[in-house]
């Protein structure tokens, strides 16, 4: 049987400056779609799994525009749901060398920030699907956002339905009275694969390597830190049996080291460490790190080492491209692994 795979949270306009500039200089954006939850569904149909994607949307043509695009990715959307009168939209401002990225949310009152329990029927969705994903963006965009969420790890738990989590934390987000520290133990206590950084585990659960400090990495990032903060997670969320936490030195924002460590039944997978030197568009990585994750357990199930180090080569290859979505095959990432990093023109 094919596997399937479903997704859920929101999907943007994203309107981003062209070329560095920054927001006042330019009397142009360039218009594509991107969201955390998207940005995995487009990564596995690529390597040519079933994916789908759903969401609330309006009934608008901007709307129709993305399930469109989606649906050019070969991602699954006829569990979306409509209603609302709008899409949101974020705005990317990209930074280089030592200025740093901006964005700016214009998502209030968006369809799926109005999403109520009861409005998405997840046995329906979950017919013939062995795999369930969320992030944290999902849970901090209203009450009714998160209850679905809720809802949504509820069924696939009752389902026999492998549940995936990045934890995603984005502190611009949570601005409807709860912090993320009270709703999402309950979500991730659902989860049996569960992604984030160093900063996710210590600002939503308070889970911290020891003398750790992200602005002094300059790039080196020792994996053996992060042990501690696996263990810890997996105490706390027992259901939790992998637990996968990214590694991003920063030595400015065009060049970073990027790496990761999977830790399961007592032991720490850690991966080759990539020198980006030259990154196009970092947003979306710890999307494309997920996605590459998800393939890599779902295909070598035995084999943790092999699928984090896909996981890995997979987000490295995003840097390199343009918009949210991961748009490279199985064997570009496979190539990469074996050592192939060159850039010489495939002929």
């Amino acid at each position: 049987m094919e596997k399937k795979i479903v997704t859920f949270g929101e999907i943007m306009l994203r309107l981003a400056t062209p070329d560095y500039l920054r927001f006042n200089q330019t009397d142009k954006l360039n218009a594509t779609f991107g969201g955390g939850e998207a940005n995995v569904a487009v990564s596995l149909a690529n390597y040519g799994l079933k994916a789908d994607f759903v969401t609330r949307l309006p009934k608008n043509d901007i709307a129709r525009a993305c399930v469109m695009d989606l649906r050019k990715y070969n991602v699954g959307t006829d569990h979306i749901v409509y209603g609302g009168d709008r899409m949101g939209i974020y705005f990317l401002e990209t930074g280089a060398v030592a200025r740093a990225s901006k964005v700016v949310y214009d998502r209030a009152y968006s369809s799926i920030a109005r999403i109520e329990s009861g409005m998405i029927d997840w046995e329906k969705v979950f017919e013939g699907a062995t795999w369930f994903h969320w992030t944290g963006i999902t849970p901090a965009i209203s009450q009714g956002a998160a209850d679905v969420c809720l809802e949504a790890v509820q069924a696939a738990n009752r389902l026999g339905i492998t549940v995936s989590c990045d934890i995603n934390y984005r502190k611009n987000l949570w601005k409807y009275g709860k912090t993320a520290s009270e709703v999402m133990p309950a979500l991730v206590e659902c989860c049996d694969v569960v992604l984030g950084n160093e900063e996710d585990c210590e600002k939503v659960f308070g889970i911290q390597p020891e003398g750790f400090d992200v602005t002094a990495t300059q790039g080196e990032v020792d994996a053996a830190e992060f042990e501690s903060v696996c263990i810890q997670m997996q105490k706390r969320f027992p259901r939790a049996k992998k637990v996968i936490i990214t590694l991003r030195g920063a030595i400015n924002a065009n060049h970073n080291t990027w790496g990761g460590v999977l830790y399961t039944e007592g032991t720490l997978y850690s991966s080759k460490r990539y020198d980006i030197t030259h990154i196009v568009d970092r947003v979306g990585g710890g999307d494309s790190f997920m996605g590459g994750l998800i393939y890599g357990l779902i295909t070598w199930p035995q084999d943790h080492q092999k699928a984090l180090e896909f996981a890995v080569a997979a987000s490295c290859l995003k840097h390199t491209i343009y918009g949210d979505y991961n748009q490279v095959t199985v064997d570009e990432v496979e190539k990469l692994m074996a050592g192939d990093g060159s850039g010489r023109v495939s002929r």
